[in-house]
């Protein structure tokens, strides 16, 4: 069980490190090509927030934004594979933050062409979301290993 239970974490976390790591080779002085699709969705993004919170919101530069997603994919990823709790939180804040905004679905018609692609991703992402959920509950269920007490000796006497 323990091998399969180890397994089955590689190849879930290499969904996440592979992306990381291939975010990590393109990026450059102006964060690679995620960072050019981060900034319309993230001006988007601010403009509603402005707009329902009623206060201008700081620029929030793609490159840094780009670097975090990096560490959450990438360290999340391998702390999750040796099983840590702290592995799989870090990746649940990273699907938590970037899926609403990288598939925006909800900003296009039923009728136009980037709907049904970016509904897809969306879903995919909340199914990874719900697995380590599921993957942390799993967890806390197991108790930790007991200490077995010894029978206390017979006093000799």
């Amino acid at each position: 069980m323990g091998f399969f239970s180890f397994l089955g974490r590689v190849l879930f976390a290499s969904l996440f490190i592979l992306s990381a790591w291939q975010m990590f080779n393109e990026f450059g002085e102006d964060g690679g090509p995620a960072a050019k699709e981060l900034i319309p969705k993230l001006a988007i993004v601010k403009k509603h927030l402005s707009s329902t919170l009623g206060v201008g919101l700081p620029d929030i530069d793609p490159r840094n934004l780009v670097a975090a997603i990096i560490f959450l994919k990438g360290v999340g990823g391998l702390l999750f594979v040796f099983g840590t709790p702290f592995g799989a939180n870090l990746l649940l804040l990273h699907l938590a933050v970037s899926s609403p905004l990288l598939y925006d679905f909800y900003n296009y018609g039923i009728d136009e062409p980037g709907f049904s692609i970016l509904l897809n991703e969306f879903l995919q992402s909340v199914a990874l979301f719900g697995a380590l959920l599921f993957f942390l509950g799993m967890k806390n269920l197991i108790p930790r290993r007991q200490i077995k007490k010894k029978a206390p000796k017979a006093k000799a006497g």
